[in-house]
C-alpha cells in the first residue's frame, strides 16, 4: 500500500508547473503596474503636447508668480526646470506661444515678447525667449505702482528727462521739456527744482507705453493715463541744489521709493551733490541705477572721463556695486531681473535732444519688477507726507499706505498731535493718481479727504491708524533707542549732540541723551538714545533713520521705544 503523504512524480511535476505559472502571472502584473506609473515629462513636452492637467499646472504656476510680482511676471520660455535649454525650433516655439496664449487669456492678462526680433525669436536657435506677462487691472485701485526717486546734482537733467519720458516729446536743448513739471514761478525762471515734484508714466498690459515717443497729440491727464495702464511708475522729482538738501532727504524718506534713478551730466561728471545723493540712497538700502545725460553735447574724451570716475566710485568700498552699461535689450532684461539681488548697477547713456538710448531706458522701466513687500493682512497704517486744504472738500492728506486696507467711510485715528495724542477722524474720500477710488491698499500712494480735523492740526510725519474699541490707544514716543553708524563727522560726537532725524515721514531735531561710548567718530557703530526736542512722534521698531547736521551724516535703525 502506497503512503498517502508521499507525492508521486506526476503530481510533483504538476505542482511545479502551477507555481511557475503563478510566478509568471505575478511578473506580468508587476510589469503592468510599472507601465501604469506616470512617466516624468519634460517641460518641453508639456508645452508642446499640453493636456488639461498641463494647462492647469501652468495656469496655477503663472498665477502664483503674478501674485508675488503684484500683477506681473517675467517668463523664460525655452528652458527646462533644471536650467537646460529646450532647443525649440521656430515651429515648436509657435506651438508653445499658442499654449501660452490660452493660459494668459484665462488669467485675464496679456503677454509681450522682449527679444530683439519678435518675428524671428532666438528660440528657434535653441535659446531662451523672455516674455512679460501682465494682468489687466479691473480698475485704477488694482494698478501696479512703483515709486522711483530721481536724484542727482543740479543741472544734471532730472526734470528734463522726466518731461521727455512722461510727455513723449524730445527736448529742444533749452529746457522746453521740463517746463510742465515745475510747480513754482521761480523754478521756471531759474530752471531749478526746489520742491518735491511728481510725475507718472504708464504701461499697458501689452508692455507698451501709454504716451508713445514723439507723441504730438493732446496731453493726457493723469486720470486718462491710469485708466489705460496696467503698470504705473511714479517719479519723485527731487531738488539737486545743496541748499534744498533737507527737502531732498525728506523726499527720499517720506515717499518710500523702491528705486533711485541717479542722474549724471556727461559734461560735468560726478560733481556737487551727486555723491551725496548716491550715499543717501545706499544708506536707505534703495537700489540705484544710473542715467548719464547730455551725451549729444559732450566730447568723447570728457564722456570717457565721466564714465571712468563713475565706475571707480561704484566699485569702491563704500558702494561695492558692479556697473553694467546697458547697450542692448538682452542687457535690459538681465539687469532688470537681477540688479537688486546681484549687486548690479545698470548704467544708461542717453540724450534728451536726439533720443539716443531712451528706448532702452523705457524698456528697462517697463520690465522693472517690484521688490517691496507690503502686508495687506496687518492693521492699517499710513504715513502723512503732505497736507492740503481743498476748497469745497476740506482737509486732504497725502499718504503712503504702509500696511492694511482701508475703505471710504472707515473710522481712523490721526496723530500724534503736539501733545502726543491721537484724535478720531473718518475717511470721506480716497484718490489715487487723481482718480477717485473706494479702497486703498498697502504699498499705494494715495490722498485721503478727512472729516472732523483741520489742516492746522495736521503736519508731516503724523500717521493714520485703525483702532478697535477693546484695544489700548496707540502711543507716541519722545525718546527711543537706535543702533547707528557715523558716516562722517569732522571731530567727535558726544552726549547732548543735536541733529535732524529723518525716519519715514518724521522729520524733527533730536538730541542724544545717552550713549554706550563717551565719544563717537567717523566709522563708529554704537547704540544711543535719542530724544525729540519739540514733541513726540509715532515710530515703529525696525524703522531705518538718517540723522544729519551740517556735513555730519549717520544712519541707523530704531531698536526700542522708551517712553510714551
Amino acid at each position: 500500500m502506497t503512503n498517502s503523504k508521499e507525492t508521486d512524480p506526476a503530481t510533483e511535476l504538476a505542482l511545479q508547473l502551477l507555481n511557475a505559472s503563478l510566478d509568471d502571472n505575478s511578473t506580468m502584473d508587476m510589469f503592468e503596474c510599472q507601465n501604469d506609473l506616470p512617466i516624468e515629462r519634460t517641460l518641453k513636452d508639456r508645452w508642446l503636447h499640453s493636456t488639461p492637467e498641463d494647462i492647469a499646472y501652468f495656469k496655477d504656476l503663472l498665477e502664483k508668480r503674478m501674485k508675488q510680482g503684484r500683477g506681473e511676471t517675467l517668463l523664460e520660455l525655452g528652458v527646462e526646470e533644471d536650467g537646460a535649454p529646450m532647443g525649440l525650433t521656430l515651429q515648436e516655439y509657435g506651438v508653445c506661444k499658442a499654449t501660452l496664449g490660452v493660459i494668459v487669456k484665462d488669467l485675464d492678462a496679456a503677454y509681450c515678447e522682449l527679444d530683439e526680433d519678435p518675428e524671428a525669436p532666438n528660440a528657434c536657435n535653441g535659446e531662451i525667449t523672455h516674455i512679460m506677462i501682465r494682468k489687466k487691472p479691473a480698475s485704477v485701485e488694482d494698478l501696479l505702482e512703483i515709486r522711483i526717486a530721481v536724484v542727482g546734482n543740479v543741472d544734471a537733467g532730472k526734470s528734463t528727462l522726466l518731461g521727455v519720458l512722461t510727455k513723449g516729446l524730445l527736448d529742444d536743448g533749452r529746457g522746453k521739456a521740463r517746463l510742465n513739471l515745475f510747480r513754482h514761478k521761480h523754478e521756471i525762471d531759474s530752471g531749478r527744482t526746489s520742491s518735491v515734484g511728481a510725475e507718472i508714466m504708464g504701461f499697458d498690459a501689452n508692455s507698451q507705453p501709454i504716451v508713445q515717443p514723439n507723441h504730438a497729440g493732446r496731453r493726457l491727464t493723469w486720470e486718462e493715463v491710469c485708466q489705460r495702464s496696467a503698470k504705473v511708475l511714479s517719479f519723485v522729482d527731487l531738488a539737486g541744489h545743496e541748499k534744498y538738501l533737507k527737502t531732498t532727504v525728506f523726499g527720499m524718506t517720506g515717499n518710500a521709493p523702491e528705486f533711485a534713478m541717479l542722474m549724471v551730466g556727461a559734461n560735468s561728471g560726478l560733481v556737487g551733490m551727486t555723491k551725496e545723493h548716491l550715499g543717501l540712497a545706499l544708506s536707505l538700502t534703495i537700489p540705484v541705477f544710473v542715467v548719464i545725460t547730455k551725451i549729444d553735447r559732450c566730447p568723447e574724451n570728457v564722456l570717457r572721463s565721466t564714465v571712468q570716475d563713475l565706475v571707480k566710485i561704484l566699485k569702491g568700498k563704500s558702494c561695492r556695486k558692479i556697473p553694467l552699461f546697458v547697450e542692448s535689450k538682452d542687457d535690459v532684461v538681465m539687469t532688470a531681473q537681477h540688479f537688486v539681488t546681484k549687486r548690479l548697477c545698470p548704467v544708461f547713456k542717453i540724450s534728451n535732444v536726439t533720443g539716443e538710448g531712451l528706448d532702452l531706458l523705457r524698456s528697462f522701466l517697463n520690465i522693472l519688477p517690484s521688490f517691496a513687500h507690503y502686508d495687506t493682512e496687518q492693521p492699517f497704517q499710513a504715513e502723512i507726507n503732505e497736507t492740503y486744504s481743498v476748497p469745497f472738500v476740506g482737509t486732504v492728506v497725502s499718504c503712503i499706505v504702509m500696511s492694511g486696507v482701508i475703505h471710504v467711510g472707515d473710522k481712523l485715528l490721526v496723530g500724534p498731535n503736539y501733545a502726543g495724542q491721537f484724535v478720531p477722524t473718518v475717511i470721506k474720500g480716497i484718490h489715487r493718481k487723481r482718480v477717485s477710488v473706494p479702497i486703498a491698499k498697502a504699498g499705494q500712494s494715495v490722498t485721503f479727504a478727512l472729516k472732523h480735523v483741520r489742516r492746522s492740526g495736521l503736519r508731516k510725519g503724523m500717521v493714520l491708524l485703525t483702532h478697535e474699541k477693546d484695544q489700548p490707544m496707540p502711543k507716541a514716543s519722545r525718546r527711543f533707542e537706535a543702533e547707528i553708524l557715523i558716516l562722517y563727522h569732522s571731530t567727535t560726537i558726544k552726549q547732548r549732540y543735536q541733529a535732524m532725524v529723518h525716519c519715514g515721514a518724521v522729520r524733527q531735531t533730536a538730541s542724544i541723551v545717552a550713549m554706550e561710548q563717551q565719544v563717537l567718530r567717523t566709522g563708529d557703530r554704537a547704540t544711543v538714545q535719542f530724544e525729540f526736542v519739540k514733541h513726540p512722534e509715532y515710530l515703529t521698531k525696525g524703522a531705518r533713520l538718517i540723522f544729519r547736521e551740517g556735513r555730519t551724516k549717520g544712519v541707523g535703525q530704531v531698536t526700542q521705544l522708551l517712553d510714551s
